[in-house]
């Protein structure tokens, strides 16, 4: 059945999909996970973004799957690798990582038509406390959204969740990019904002489909987009980290789609 004729919209345009749904997308996230686990040992001082990028579609060819970012609005990889000040969308290429760069690879894949989405950080070499607080108040911001998921609560809940505990922390959470729904889609309604009201926004229920995906910045929020139209800094060029997680809502709570089998989506854990 097309996702055009599965469950149905709300008035804001959010997709319910049906119980039987949650398995093509447990299935979809999965492989975007296991992908993400297996470049742990691949992400070191001297290694290039463009050699784990390969890494990452061979994997997605081998698994019969398709890389939903190869060829969307002319984007021609199949990750996208932030490094250090890099907030979100870093083209892979001949960088070569240095002791200590973190980043973020963000993978998503297309299983049997259901789309799989996520991201986390990555270490090479050596975690200097700064950095390491960075990521760890990034993760459990994403962790503090998802605990805000259930029927009943709005999507200003989770932003609020978000917010309010990066910025207890002294850091700050981007307004400029936020996460989406998802399924049978890349992006469709609604816009996740990692900040905002609680109480505001439109009502969770049962069904819905959509990633959390909290950026956070050591400085200020603004970020700037560069000249080739994808990649996305920190305007004062401090360090940003991002986790994200595909989830969907169930009648108590949500499911993660994309939780990592081996154990491995915080870098510092397992």
């Amino acid at each position: 059945m097309d996702e055009k004729h599965r469950g149905r919209v709300t008035r804001d345009g959010i997709r319910i999909h049906e119980t039987a749904d949650f398995a093509g997308m447990h299935k979809a996230g999965r492989l975007a996970a296991e992908i993400l686990d297996s470049l742990s040992a691949h992400v070191y001082p001297g290694q290039t973004t463009a050699a784990i990028d390969q890494m990452i579609e061979d994997q997605v060819t081998a698994a019969g799957a398709k890389s939903a970012t190869i060829g969307y609005k002319g984007y021609q990889h199949a990750s996208c690798i932030s490094v250090n000040h890099v907030v979100c969308h870093g083209i892979p290429g001949e960088k070569v990582l240095k002791d200590g760069d973190i980043l973020n690879i963000d993978v998503t894949v297309i299983v049997d038509g259901w789309y799989g989405d996520t991201s986390r950080m990555f270490v090479a070499g050596k975690l200097s406390r700064k950095t390491e607080r960075l990521i760890e108040v990034t993760h459990d911001s994403l962790m503090i959204g998802i605990e805000a998921v259930k029927p009943g609560n709005t999507f200003g809940d989770i932003g609020h969740a978000i917010q309010s505990f990066v910025e207890r922390q002294r850091m700050s959470v981007v307004r400029d990019f936020c996460g989406h729904g998802l399924g049978r889609v890349f992006h469709a309604p609604p816009n996740v904002l990692h900040y905002g009201r609680a109480g505001s926004g439109p009502v969770l229920e049962e069904g819905m489909f959509f990633t959390i995906e909290p950026m956070v910045n050591l400085g200020r929020p603004e970020t700037k987009i560069l000249a080739d139209d994808w990649t996305a800094v920190t305007r004062d060029k401090s360090l940003s980290a991002q986790f994200e997680h595909s989830v969907g809502v169930t009648a108590t709570g949500c499911e993660i789609f994309t939780l990592s089998p081996a154990g491995r989506f915080h870098p510092t854990y397992g």
